[in-house]
């Protein structure tokens, strides 16, 4: 889900006790008797396969050099890498819109060089760990700015966009998202692009998609797709989330399912960390342990639930029912976080909280970024 709230309503939230807190089971990660730690947090590779760096500091335009506050979290997170959209909007010259967008976060990158760095390889994500840096690895989560023009992505692997999702919820020239009613699949221009994405060495995004445009993409797939940010639909049924036959047959060529942090997790409201573990202990009964893994569909920062985030929510789901992609669950109460990982450093306490819950070190390596720097690799070569 985009996330094009303004600046000025993108804040820190100061967590507080809620640092403190484990996954609402009476186990306090604080005091558990096991954790992952500091010294194996900052060994593991950490991937937020779909997320953003929106600038927490009030009134910092998208223009703007990154601020002191936003740098700060981006130290403190122990984040290697952040898959992060290109939001094109829905109308104009979308393929100038994406140029537009890398040279502003090629900037940003040129402006703290010592902070951030791009992803283009598999060999710059390893040097995004080893020097400390966040790697920004650039996406864009429709392909209706193809137009039929195929070539176009070639164009934008050059460009440096790393990650390209086929539909956004509703249907576009490429297949059908998760929100259409009769869900056709891929299209003819569909199954073609899944040839271009892989000689561009492009990985393939399957998030938002309608149940058999994914089953049909994953079939005809040769190198591994990943489906970024998602649930387990036969954990809690919602078109943004995933049957467990589609996520089988994403494991079975060796892609990597990343589970989110977002509303559509439970019936109503925000999820929970115990709803969060649900989903990813589901997750890899079903795919393996190799197979899943993290994708928050959040900022790095923190959000403060305040009056001005809750009227965001509130315009932001009138504005998208009336371009048809707001999903269930939308609106004013669905916060798109939860609230004891709303700061930047959430994957190391959810570590910590994962272990307690009886997972191994190893497992929760894989599920921090492991897996999905296993599939980057694979497809960047």
């Amino acid at each position: 889900m985009h996330h094009p709230f303004s600046a000025s309503r993108r804040r820190l939230l100061v967590q507080g006790s809620l640092a403190a807190l484990a996954f609402g089971s009476g186990v306090c990660a604080a005091g558990a008797d096991k954790r992952f730690g500091e010294r194996n947090y900052r060994r593991a590779t950490v991937i937020d396969a779909l997320g953003s760096i929106g600038d927490p500091q009030p009134d910092i335009t998208l223009e703007s050099a990154p601020s002191e506050r936003l740098l700060r979290d981006i130290r403190d997170s122990g984040v290697t890498a952040i898959s992060m959209t290109l939001s094109v909007g829905s109308t104009g010259d979308r393929m100038a819109k994406a140029q537009y967008k890398i040279a502003l976060f090629d900037e940003k990158v040129l402006t703290v060089p010592d902070v951030l760095m791009r992803i283009r390889t598999a060999a710059d994500l390893r040097k995004a760990k080893e020097t400390g840096r966040l790697g920004l690895i650039y996406n864009l989560q429709d392909t209706s700015l193809l137009e039929n023009d195929l070539s176009r992505v070639a164009t934008l692997a050059a460009l440096g966009v790393r990650q390209i999702q086929m539909t956004y919820n509703t249907r576009n020239l490429v297949g059908d998202g998760c929100l259409e009613r009769n869900d056709a699949g891929l299209s003819n221009l569909g199954r073609a692009l899944v040839g271009a994405l892989e000689r561009a060495r492009v990985v393939m995004d399957l998030s938002h998609g309608g149940a058999r445009t994914i089953a049909e993409a994953i079939a005809q797939a040769k190198a591994p797709p990943v489906i970024s940010h998602t649930g387990c639909r036969d954990v809690h049924e919602h078109p943004r989330n995933v049957f467990d036959r589609e996520l089988r047959a994403l494991a079975g060529k060796g892609g990597v399912a990343g589970i989110y942090f977002m509303p559509f997790l439970v019936p109503r409201g925000a999820a929970t960390p115990d709803d969060l573990f649900r989903h990813l202990a589901h997750a890899v009964d079903v795919c393996g342990e190799d197979h899943v893994g993290l994708g928050t569909d959040g900022p790095l920062s923190g959000i403060e639930i305040d009056d001005d985030y809750r009227k965001y929510l509130r315009e932001e789901f009138e504005s998208r029912s009336r371009q048809g992609i707001a999903a269930p669950g939308e609106g004013p109460d669905a916060y798109q976080v939860i609230l004891e990982y709303n700061d930047a450093r959430r994957f190391q306490r959810l570590a910590d909280d994962l272990v307690a819950r009886g997972w191994s070190e190893r497992r929760v390596e894989k599920v921090l970024g492991g897996n999905f720097a296993r599939v980057y690799g694979e497809v960047w070569g």
